[in-house]
């Protein structure tokens, strides 16, 4: 007798256990079920929202810089229009300013060459000086003379008339000088008109 219930008890057990199992998966699935699902894209537009009104905020900061740079660059190349022309009206007023000393100096002699008395020696002197003071302020200004009499022809200098003959001047050289070139700044303001050695005059040979 005892053995048939030792079997049932043991039959028990085992439909408890599985039971046990079976409730403990049910549970499981339940609640796996009843857990809520996470959506990870449910900040999405939000954040989207945020990225344009942060990307429009950059843009117009750009934009500002842009029309702030454009405004800047137009009074600069304004200011400097107006600076050039200044420099190009008032350049020279240095020059002037030195020039009317011997501009004064000239009236002066024209004064004098009216008199009825007037010596033409006297004159003739007080020109020269008024010359040389001429010449004097120009060379401080950067002007200097170009009398290449004797020298060799230079074509970047020189400006040659006609060529001469000549049993002194070697053929190649400078024999005259019809009219004084000038150098600015060491940059040719206008050339030298000369007249040029050919040389030796060649004796004429009988036919």
């Amino acid at each position: 007798m005892t053995r048939p219930e030792s079997t049932e008890s043991n039959q028990n057990t085992k439909v408890t256990a599985e039971e046990a199992v079976a409730a403990a998966a049910t549970t499981d699935q339940a609640s796996q079920v009843a857990e809520p699902e996470v959506d990870i894209n449910a900040e999405a537009p939000s954040s989207l929202e945020e990225q344009l009104t942060t990307a429009k905020a950059e843009a117009a900061a750009h934009y500002d810089r842009y029309v702030r740079a454009v405004a800047d660059h137009e009074n600069f190349r304004k200011r400097t229009a107006r600076e050039k022309d200044e420099l190009r009206q008032y350049a020279i007023s240095r020059v002037l300013e030195d020039l009317l000393p011997v501009l004064d100096n000239l009236g002066l002699g024209l004064a004098a060459a009216r008199q009825p008395n007037a010596d033409l020696k006297s004159l003739v002197e007080g020109m020269g000086m008024v010359q040389s003071q001429l010449k004097s302020t120009l060379e401080q200004n950067g002007l200097k003379e170009l009398n290449p009499a004797g020298m060799d022809f230079d074509a970047h200098q020189h400006e040659a008339l006609s060529q001469m003959p000549s049993e002194e001047v070697p053929e190649g050289k400078v024999i005259t000088v019809v009219r004084t070139g000038y150098l600015l700044n060491s940059r040719l303001l206008r050339p030298a008109a000369v007249i040029v050695s050919s040389g030796a005059a060649k004796p004429e040979t009988k036919a």
